[in-house]
């Protein structure tokens, strides 16, 4: 019964390890990383799937800075110039045509700053 114990709590302590994921362990469907071919932006960790043109392929991107051209979020998932970094405001003409071709470009801009540039 001796040897019993060192068993069981060797078990205990082994057992828990797999349970914990290891952190920022990236995937093959999600969690990718900047360059790697996407279908959805959801797919990407920056939360773009970027693609040149319609016959090109997509791939994560960063999202878009300050004074760049963007794409409003679309339910595609998909864009030809990603949306904006987080606080900031895509302003594009947003027209039914535009939503279906994918092609409502405007300019990040910061909706804090009055004017719109610095």
């Amino acid at each position: 019964m001796a040897t019993a114990l060192p068993l069981c709590l060797l078990l205990a302590l082994l057992l828990p390890a797999p349970a914990l994921p290891a952190p920022h362990e990236r995937g093959l469907i999600f969690n990718l990383d900047t360059g790697e071919l996407c279908m959805q932006s959801a797919q990407c960790k920056s939360g773009c799937c970027h693609r040149v043109s319609g016959l090109s392929l997509a791939r994560c991107a960063p999202k878009a800075a300050e004074f760049q051209e963007c794409s409003p979020r679309s339910p595609y998932g998909v864009y030809y110039n990603c949306p904006c970094e987080s606080g900031l405001t895509c302003k594009a003409d947003k027209t039914i045509v535009g939503s279906i071709t994918n092609s409502n470009f405007g300019v990040c801009k910061d909706p804090r700053s009055s004017d719109g540039s610095r």
